[in-house]
């Protein structure tokens, strides 16, 4: 098997921008086990489902999927459960202010490791889109595109 770089990282939450409007966006540190960075480097981790929460004044993300490792012994991890995301005390204030706020939640939406070797995940502030709000959206995309293809030709 090939080995993947670093870059080559990429978990993408694709129904986040979807489901969601993002409002405001931050970057966090993971705190992980051995076994769940040696997954993510192999690429096997879903954050599809994910979402984060606080607890104790401290956020962590749950319902991630990072799949045990193939090569570990009877020390592996278990796939789906909490882990705390690492932010400024700054940045946590200013998340649970703004969470406080009806209809805010949020949403994981990129995975990646960074330049130094460490997992990072991009999480985002949303709010629910409705139905109609996921049609214009669907309409907008669908009409750049379109663009998109006029000026190739």
């Amino acid at each position: 098997m090939a080995k993947k770089f670093t870059s080559d990282i990429n978990i993408r939450n694709k129904k986040a921008s979807y489901q969601y409007e993002l409002i405001e966006k931050f970057e966090a540190g993971l705190k992980l086990e051995g076994t769940e960075i040696k997954s993510i480097r192999e690429g096997k981790a879903s954050i599809k489902e994910g979402y984060c929460a606080f607890k104790k004044g401290e956020l962590f993300v749950l319902n991630i999927n990072i799949s045990p490792y193939s090569e570990a012994s009877f020390k592996n991890h278990e796939p789906t459960r909490p882990r705390k995301l690492l932010l400024h005390k700054n940045e946590l204030e200013k998340l649970i202010k703004k969470k406080k706020d009806v209809g805010l939640t949020i949403v994981p939406t990129r995975l990646f490791i960074n330049k130094n070797g460490y997992a990072k995940l991009n999480i985002a502030l949303a709010k629910g889109k409705k139905m109609q709000d996921k049609r214009e959206s669907l309409k907008a995309k669908d009409a750049k595109r379109q663009m998109d293809r006029a000026m190739k030709r």
